[in-house]
């Protein structure tokens, strides 16, 4: 019997040692003595489908399929013999029930039960058996090998050549239906009529013309006596003087069109620092925080390094440098965390000088964080290199769950408040809608005060069945990754953004982009259009974008968290109990959405998204947008199929496209001052009446929930 056992034992601790080999950084590492501190020794799991490989240096690799994870651990409980009350589970954050999949969905067997507690044995840690239809497993990439990197090499020359050629026919593309444009821009010019005569804000944008260049011509003027007199330069911005402090800028002159967002902060009297964040998958993410440097002292660099892949840290209001020192007055500014779109960086939020969001909600009072998803304009991670597979095997949930988390925990910590407002923008709605989700991270909506949703991308809008989309879906998995490989998503833009000057690279930004989202300039102001495309694209992987545009995920079943044939049963439920969704434009719906629903629709707690744990929402939606469909995000709240999310304000505007909630001129009056408004609204009790109040919300109400 002793025999047996010792077999036994010596078998599992092989069978580990072939397993944490198939899963370490290096192949290598078990190999060699003295080598293992990047030896894989347990899979954690951050959510009931997102297992990390934890190394014994302490290290984090990214996702691996649920088998590999629980193989390991089951034979690393055979070998260390662990205790009944050891646990494989992060007990920070905790992972909230079981796999309720976003879907709706009930475990259907007692084999696919998981246990979450933190007395849990590894062998009783096992997420679900079955794969959610809507986040297909990751492929498995282990460590380097003489084949893996033949396989890697073969990947990467097929993607260099196809996503190329696939790229020159969008530019193509573009650059053919602007013809008819020019022409008839031509044609005007003939008729000495201006072309632009015709568009909304036309006498706006030479107003704003005439303005940047006296602002250039009398920065150039007090550069011209600073260096005769070596005096500072003279306040000039009565504007910045009037909004609640002194903003003085620092920069000026004509605009040279750089990805820089602190020289633009700095050209309307602000600046910004850039913080380091570590995921629990070990990636270095970018946290941008905007201050006003007459009045904050910056933060030392050695405070703004990335620390332990670890969030929500019991003692993070004892580890806030700044959260006692922000404000000699004793009045604290509450902390905003602004999240970005698809291919985008958080610079969006940065280039459209005052109007821009983040400095507009700065210079209202607001503590503004720019968060930046993973890889972002310089890919890092804590052990693995960019040309490594594994460093780009991630998609949306990845996003949600371990990069939003990841970033909410930072502010925190550094601000000392339990909550913040969230504002994100399309793909950034998307992670937080499915972050938020049960079987997800749900315990995330307790550190959110309000989730403001600009161009919420939940439901996919008509333009996912254009041409170019509808190849990348129909194409199979295999197919998809050797046109666009398995590292980064068409790298050869990003080498176009920095090898191309600014104005032409700009110009050509808008065409494509234009071109393949169906969206236009109309409501921008032209004079800083090349400026906005400064900050795009950034790196992305390509699984992330085969979730998005590949066969399986979104771009089938046209919705982030339900399968098109729950689609189709709610459309037939829709139809059976009144007509569809309508709404005038440009109302509020808050009243529409707590007039309650017809008896028929019923609450259908069971296929519901979310649990209690859900933040209130405040939502935007472009009525113009063909890229998503928000009407019907808004119509789902209508019917009451989410009973414990409370919508704080909503609104449409008919005329609006994608991104004219960011960069529209009149963005301000109709989209950013309200967000103004819903955060301080939303601003919990305890906080409001330690915070400053921000500019022109003395009157604004507490919402009770």
């Amino acid at each position: 019997m002793a025999n047996e056992t010792a077999k036994d034992q010596a078998t599992a601790a092989i069978q580990f040692v072939h397993q944490a080999e198939k899963l370490s950084l290096q192949k290598s590492d078990i190999l060699k003595a003295g080598s293992s501190d990047s030896t894989a020794i347990e899979a954690r799991f951050i959510t009931p489908q997102d297992p990390v490989i934890e190394t014994a240096n302490g290290g984090r690799l990214p996702a691996v399929p649920l088998k590999e994870a629980l193989a390991l651990n089951r034979l690393r409980d055979q070998v260390v013999h662990r205790d009944k009350g050891a646990s494989v589970l992060d007990s920070e954050p905790s992972i909230s029930g079981k796999d309720d999949s976003s879907s709706g969905s009930s475990t259907q067997d007692g084999a696919s039960q998981q246990s979450t507690k933190p007395g849990a044995l590894l062998s009783s840690a096992i997420p679900p058996s079955r794969t959610n239809p809507l986040f297909p497993e990751l492929p498995l990439y282990g460590p380097p090998t003489l084949l893996r990197d033949i396989q890697c090499l073969a990947f990467r020359c097929s993607s260099a050549v196809l996503s190329l050629a696939f790229l020159a026919v969008i530019v193509l593309g573009s650059a053919f239906t602007s013809i008819p444009l020019m022409f008839r821009h031509i044609g005007l010019r003939l008729r000495f009529q201006d072309p632009d005569s015709r568009r909304p804000f036309h006498e706006e944008e030479k107003r704003r013309a005439r303005a940047r260049r006296e602002e250039a011509r009398d920065w150039k003027r007090q550069k011209r006596r600073r260096r005769s007199s070596n005096s500072e330069p003279a306040i000039n911005n009565e504007e910045a003087c009037g909004q609640g402090g002194m903003y003085v800028p620092t920069e000026g002159g004509p605009d040279p069109l750089i990805c820089d967002v602190g020289y633009y902060a700095r050209r309307v009297g602000l600046d910004v620092q850039e913080y380091k964040v570590q995921t629990e998958d070990g990636f270095i993410i970018e946290l941008w925080h905007v201050y006003n440097p007459q009045k904050e002292q910056p933060t030392p660099n050695s405070h703004r390094d990335h620390k332990a892949p670890v969030v929500f840290p019991k003692a993070f209001a004892q580890e806030s440098r700044r959260a006692t020192s922000q404000h000699s007055d004793r009045k604290r500014k509450y902390p905003v965390l602004l999240v970005h779109g698809l291919l985008q960086s958080a610079g969006a939020y940065c280039a459209n000088d005052d109007d821009s969001l983040a400095f507009f909600l700065s210079k209202s009072g607001y503590d503004v964080w720019l968060g930046n998803n993973r890889c972002g304009f310089k890919p890092q991670h804590q052990l693995l290199e960019p040309s490594d597979p594994r460093m780009w095997n991630w998609n949306i949930r990845q996003m949600g769950v371990m990069d939003l988390s990841a970033l909410v925990s930072r502010v925190l910590t550094e601000t000392g408040f339990k909550k913040l407002g969230l504002v994100c923008h399309s793909q950034g709605t998307t992670e937080t809608f499915v972050a938020l989700a049960k079987g997800q991270r749900p315990d995330l909506g307790s550190k959110i005060s309000i989730f403001c949703a600009l161009a919420p991308a939940v439901y996919a809008g008509p333009l996912i069945g254009k041409m170019y989309f509808k190849f990348m879906r129909i194409i199979s998995p295999g197919m998809f990754r050797i046109i666009f490989g398995i590292h980064s998503f068409i790298p050869f833009m990003m080498t176009m953004h920095r090898f191309l000057p600014g104005k032409l690279y700009g110009a050509l930004g808008y065409r494509v982009f234009s071109f393949l989202f169906n969206w236009t300039d109309d409501r921008w102001d032209q004079g800083i259009r090349d400026r906005l495309f400064q900050f795009a694209p950034v790196y992305v992987s390509a699984e992330s974008m085969r979730w998005w545009l590949g066969r399986e995920c979104f771009a089938t079943q046209k919705c982030i968290l339900a399968t098109r044939e729950e689609n189709i049963q709610e459309d037939k439920e829709d139809e059976e109990g009144e007509d569809h969704y309508v709404h005038d434009a440009e109302h509020s719906t808050e009243q529409m959405l707590s007039n309650g629903c017809p008896q028929e629709c019923g609450v259908r707690k069971d296929k519901a998204w979310y649990d209690d744990q859900v933040p209130p929402f405040a939502l935007w939606v472009a009525g113009s947008d063909e890229l998503v469909d928000g009407r019907r995000l808004l119509r789902r709240f209508e019917k009451k199929r989410e009973p414990h999310v409370r919508v704080v304000h909503s609104k449409i505007i008919e005329e609006y496209e994608h991104l004219d909630v960011l960069w529209a001129m009149d963005s301000v009056d109709k989209v950013a001052k309200e967000v103004r408004e819903v955060i301080w609204k939303t601003v919990p009790a305890e906080d409001r009446a330690r915070c400053k109040i921000p500019r022109d919300c003395q009157m604004v109400e507490h919402w009770e929930e």
